[in-house]
């Protein structure tokens, strides 16, 4: 089929079209690219802007060119209900679900309460969706159209602003017409808008005239002055301006326009009224439902033909078996008209209608309770779990709420208050979060609810701003927890106690205090969760037993993660990034977007130390890209400085700098220690790079000093040997002594591997003439396979000292060892230094060649690693979260950045980056 193109929707003349000229040409641009590539175009604007006409005309001339075009709309009413915004879109398709890799068919039909799957991840629901709708597309091009975004589903929601952001190489385009003043994913996506403005006074007349002409002068001025420009108000005043009175002008134009439908209403027969409510009020928009739910509200037989008068009125339109309004405002205008007995009698008759869904029901029965009932709460408590086992959090939050509100036992309203505070913590709802924890905080409440509040309080910011409780209240807190019989609720508790104690510098008693509680409880020794709070609380005086531990534990996956936390702090790089490889694929398999995030940082953070960039590169861009997508501005902030890291180490510091500083910018106000101790630990790195050693010595030191905000007291050990070295080349070794010695102690304490790694090194770049060569001969037989980059980092200063000393013969075997694996690890700055130290010496060196590294993204490496690794493009998608399509078009990229043709030459290309 050939590219469509669209030249009507430049030269539209309709009368909901005047004035719109410009916005239909650019949707039109938009759907033209639909052969080449996808995108998404939010079109924003007030209520009656024209969104929904100029949304309806694009899809019919779409339609007409060949595309196909689905839709779906947000119904204020249907919110609660999850997926249902994306069911509506996604029916027209749903036969191709079969076809779906196993987990993404079983989480979309799970989503949609087709399947007994458990609470699928709401990202692999929406993959599912990506490539449900990518493999559609594939056949026929395709339009997705969403009406009233603001009033979609929170689930729904989030799905199409997944979708959204990753349809670049898709045959898809998604318009979605969202009403100004509203919070929405979509809205945040980061995607480009269409704001629609008010017509000019031209335009706006030539509506009027269209749509009502032979006005009388002064109405006709009236209504031009009181619409604004607003094309639906320059429809509906007309219609009502001998009513409205000349007292409405100075309202808000929506509350105008509302009141202006409402006239219309009124003046509807008794019973079109009654199913007109009937309409507004339900969660759905069969026909059926709306006539049986108004004879039972009646008490009479009342037909489709009541529904007329609407439909003449132009109120509705209606089929063979929906009815829907014409405009969202109509629901706002006739739900406002009526009394909260009507709306109660209207729900409980639809309660008694509704068919087949038992959400549905309790919702309806809810909303017509007019005060406690623990059968309806009860119920909705069943809604909850329906909800939340469909990935529908949202909507299981909002079930706890009204359940919470309408328990007549204090103690089951406390639980359902903090049962729904839980999930809208991992929702991000902090407002939410607060609100439901006031209220169960007015009940009075048995010790495990108390520890509960104080929990999800401490679990917002993962410790890091001075809120709720501190270390030690928290380590009491746990205590009464235990003594209540609830260990794994105090082990939570602790680990809060425990990040604060790592995000801020609560002293050391404070720390011993949480060290001391998580040694008393019930527990196996080796439990990843003890670990974990050990060494963030204390990593240096619990580092050693720590990391004996972990040496000796068989890991799986579903402890792997938090074992890879512990062997990160306690600097034993190559253990974490072996624990964060593990978890990783199983992360992903799940779905688990938010946690996969921190544990590629983690992964990026600690292959970062050891050199190994090809690791580090493209899991500190994922992990900043999915820290984004799941609202984690801290794990934003690692992702960053540790990208500030990478860039440091290959050479590139303007880029360094704009990211550590943009990393400082996030972490600063939240005083986020470990964040803002990274961000001189890579300025430290960039200035050593560039042989800028004094400068560089500033920014370490700050890492070293108490009353500095980037102190840190583990992260500070792991730069120990990039502050000496600064300090040798400085010649600043008295200033130094005072901070070394400080180390050596520490070192008497724990096993560090990073610890010990840089102080040998530290040493021996410090050491006087007589005692240097022993040291740098010392260092160089310690047996660290994973550490290659800080071994060629003692080798080239073991050279360099050799040579100075007018050894040059000797210099050049452990200098051209440096360079070799510098040159493999892709540290420039240090691959040059090492070409220095080796022509001064007398010998020369080839010049360095690019590889994959400087040729790539970030992301064209990942995807390359995992072509090369033998997996299909289909596999690459899945686990990147991406469709096959996109992997394909990143190839297409690829080969010729790397100069190959086939994917079976990657992996000498990629071979040959790290030889």
């Amino acid at each position: 089929m050939p590219v469509p193109t669209f030249p009507d929707l430049a030269t539209q003349d309709s009368a909901p079209l005047v004035g719109r000229v410009g916005e239909m040409r650019l949707l039109g641009s938009a759907i033209d690219r639909i052969r080449e590539r996808g995108g998404a175009v939010v079109v924003r604007g007030e209520a009656g802007i024209g969104k929904s006409a100029l949304l309806l005309e694009t899809g019919r001339a779409a339609a007409g060119h060949g595309v196909r075009v689905l839709g779906t709309t947000g119904v204020e009413s249907e919110a609660r209900i999850p997926f249902a915004g994306l069911y509506q879109l996604l029916r027209p398709v749903l036969d191709d679900v079969a076809a779906l890799p196993g987990p993404q068919r079983d989480a979309v039909l799970a989503a949609f309460g087709r399947s007994d799957v458990v609470a699928p991840d709401l990202h692999l629901i929406a993959l599912a969706t990506l490539n449900l709708m990518g493999d559609a597309a594939a056949r026929t091009p395709m339009l997705l159209v969403v009406e009233d975004a603001q009033w979609l589903d929170p689930a729904s929601a989030d799905v199409l602003a997944f979708v959204a952001r990753r349809l670049e190489f898709e045959p898809v385009v998604l318009l979605a017409a969202l009403r100004d003043g509203f919070a929405c994913p979509l809205a945040d996506a980061g995607l480009p808008e269409l704001p629609l403005r008010r017509l000019d006074r031209t335009a706006a007349a030539t509506l009027l005239d269209a749509r009502a002409p032979g006005l009388p002068p002064a109405v006709r001025e009236r209504v031009l002055a009181e619409a604004d420009g607003n094309p639906l108000a320059l429809v509906e005043l007309p219609l009502t301006a001998g009513q409205a009175g000349a007292g409405t002008a100075w309202l808000p134009l929506t509350t105008r326009l509302v009141q202006a439908f409402a006239a219309r209403v009124s003046g509807l027969p008794t019973s079109t009224r009654l199913m007109l409510l009937v309409a507004a009020l339900n969660d759905g928009d069969l026909l059926t439902e709306v006539v049986d739910a108004a004879s039972l509200a009646d008490g009479e037989r009342i037909g489709v033909d009541d529904l007329v008068p609407a439909i003449d009125g132009q109120l509705i339109d209606v089929d063979e078996e929906r009815v829907w309004f014409r405009h969202p405002l109509m629901r706002t205008a006739i739900r406002q008209r009526s009394t909260i007995g009507q709306r109660h009698l209207v729900h409980r008759s639809l309660a008694d209608v509704v068919r087949g869904d038992e959400d549905r029901k309790v919702w309806h029965r809810a909303a017509s309770a007019a005060g406690p009932d623990e059968d309806v709460a009860a119920a909705l408590d069943v809604a909850a779990a329906n909800a939340h086992r469909r990935g529908g959090m949202e909507a299981a939050v909002t079930a706890l709420d009204r359940a919470a509100a309408l328990s007549i036992d204090p103690v089951r309203r406390g639980e359902r208050l903090l049962r729904g505070a839980e999930l809208a913590f991992e929702l991000g709802r902090h407002d939410v979060v607060v609100r439901l924890l006031d209220q169960a905080g007015g009940i009075e409440l048995p010790v495990r609810q108390r520890a509960r509040i104080e929990w999800i309080r401490e679990r917002f910011d993962d410790g890091i701003r001075s809120i709720g409780a501190g270390p030690r209240s928290l380590t009491e807190l746990a205590g009464r927890a235990v003594a209540d019989g609830e260990v794994d609720l105090a082990l939570k508790v602790l680990w809060s106690a425990a990040l604060r104690c790592f995000w801020t510098e609560p002293g050391r008693a404070a720390r011993q205090e949480v060290v001391a509680a998580a040694e008393r409880l019930p527990i196996e020794p080796d439990d990843g969760r003890l670990l974990a709070i050990l060494v963030f609380a204390a990593p240096i005086e619990r580092g050693a037993v720590v990391l004996d531990r972990l040496r000796h534990l068989t890991v799986s996956r579903r402890r792997a993660a938090r074992l890879a936390d512990a062997a990160m702090l306690v600097g034993a790089f190559d253990l974490a990034t072996g624990f964060c490889a593990t978890a990783i694929d199983e992360l992903r398999a799940q779905g688990r977007l938010g946690v996969l995030a921190r544990c590629l940082a983690a992964q990026a953070w600690s292959a970062a130390h050891l050199g190994e960039l090809s690791v580090a590169i493209p899991a500190a861009e994922e992990a900043g890209r999915l820290a984004s997508e799941t609202m984690q501005p801290m794990m934003h902030a690692t992702a960053r400085v540790t990208e500030a890291m990478l860039a440091a180490l290959r050479g590139d510091e303007e880029t360094a700098e704009n990211l550590a500083a943009e990393a400082e910018r996030m972490s600063a106000p939240a005083g986020a220690r470990p964040v803002l101790a990274t961000v001189q630990h890579a300025r430290g790195l960039a200035a050593l790079g560039s042989g800028r050693y004094a400068e560089a010595y500033e920014h370490l030191c700050r890492m070293h000093d108490p009353a500095d905000p980037a102190f840190h007291v583990a992260l500070r050990c792991f730069a120990i040997g990039d502050l000496a070295e600064a300090a040798a080349h400085g010649g600043r070794h008295e200033q130094v002594r005072d901070v070394l010695a400080d180390v050596e102690q520490l070192a008497r304490v724990t096993s560090s591997p990073a610890l010990h790694a840089g102080l040998r090194h530290a040493r021996a770049v410090l050491a006087d003439d007589t005692s240097a060569e022993a040291l740098y001969e010392a260092a160089l037989r310690e047996d660290m396979p994973r550490w290659s980059f800080t071994r060629a980092r003692t080798q080239l200063a073991y050279g360099g000292w050799l040579r100075r000393r007018r050894r040059p013969a000797e210099s050049r075997a452990p200098l051209r060892a440096a360079r070799n694996a510098f040159d493999a690890l892709g540290v420039i700055p240090w691959s040059e230094c090492a070409r220095q130290e080796l022509r001064a010496s007398g010998e020369t060196s080839r010049h360095r060649t690019s590889d994959a590294r400087d040729r790539l993204t970030p992301q064209e490496l990942q995807i390359a690693q995992m072509v090369a690794e033998g997996l299909t493009n289909r596999e690459v998608g899945q686990r990147l979260y991406l469709s096959h399509r996109t992997v394909s078009s990143h190839l297409h990229r690829i080969f010729p950045k790397l100069g190959i043709t086939s994917r079976s030459e990657l992996n000498t290309a990629l071979r040959m980056t790290v030889m």
